[in-house]
């Protein structure tokens, strides 16, 4: 991930919905969540959320899945570990090896 990829995940974030949006996904794991059941858990308008949706989904930090006429969203979990790696790619003074197993945990398979 390169610093432009990175500011727009973070920008994406910086918003409550946004945030409790993208927690919720991480939480959904790999079963993920329709709009609708999304936007009724947080008790959110169908257009705002498709709005936070999009913006999400722009930065890389979840995906869709069209299932019939319902769309699923899940969290990117490999768009979390380009991020992750990023913030981490020059810790302990350029010695990754030092932060390896912090990176291994943070960096999950899920």
């Amino acid at each position: 991930m390169d610093k432009k990829h990175a500011l727009d995940a973070f920008a994406a974030l910086s918003q409550p919905t946004r945030l409790d949006v993208f927690r919720l996904l991480i939480k959904a794991g790999k079963d993920g969540m329709t709009a609708g059941d999304i936007g009724a858990t947080l008790e959110v308008r169908q257009n705002t959320m498709s709005t936070n949706l999009a913006i999400l989904t722009r930065a890389g930090l979840i995906r869709n899945e069209r299932n019939g006429r319902s769309i699923r969203y899940f969290a990117n979990f490999d768009g979390v570990r380009g991020l992750l790696g990023f913030l981490m790619e020059d810790c302990c003074g350029g010695h990754a090896d030092q932060c390896q197993p912090l990176i291994d945990k943070v960096a999950c398979a899920c």
